[in-house]
């Protein structure tokens, strides 16, 4: 089982282990943050994490009481829907089931507590463990982006995914 407890600045350390380099940190966050992750970086994601804007959340394994994951949500103008982002599972959590149960928990209280009635999300279409994830918790593709991004040399495509309420 795992819980959700709201994402702070003292969490920012152990994300910041979590990421081994530049390309798993835009695989993260897009161009959300720059190599190294920085004190700085971190204090202003947990800053925005505290307005309406956006809620970041660490998941933690009940069983075991470790932190196993992050998540956000990002909130539209009439937050009547939400982009989900931010998604990462603790390297040692990894293949276990922790990434559906922490998106399950995260689903439950994006269109519960917080009453959203649609939920986003993007994903690069390399990622095909994700993509299996999303879908199986409901995801439907909403249509794919071609060669959106370049980074470290690379064509990055991302697919666009959503969820509402009533999935």
């Amino acid at each position: 089982m795992i819980e959700l407890r709201e994402f702070t600045l003292a969490d920012g350390r152990l994300l910041a282990a979590w990421i081994d380099g530049p390309v798993e940190l835009w695989t993260w966050s897009g161009i959300g943050f720059s190599w190294p992750l920085d004190e700085r970086q971190l204090a202003e994601y947990a800053a925005e994490s505290a307005t309406p804007l956006r809620r970041s959340w660490m998941a933690i394994d009940v069983a075991s009481d470790q932190v196993v994951g992050h998540a956000s949500v990002r909130f539209d103008a009439e937050r009547s829907g939400g982009r989900i982002g931010r998604v990462i599972v603790a390297p040692e959590a990894r293949g276990k089931g922790v990434g559906a149960a922490m998106l399950a928990s995260v689903l439950a209280t994006a269109f519960g507590e917080l009453g959203l009635e649609r939920v986003e999300l993007g994903v690069w279409t390399d990622n095909s463990s994700a993509i299996r994830l999303y879908e199986g918790l409901g995801f439907v593709c909403d249509r794919v982006l071609r060669d959106v991004e370049q980074f470290a040399g690379t064509s990055w495509s991302a697919m666009q995914m959503s969820m509402p309420r009533s999935a």
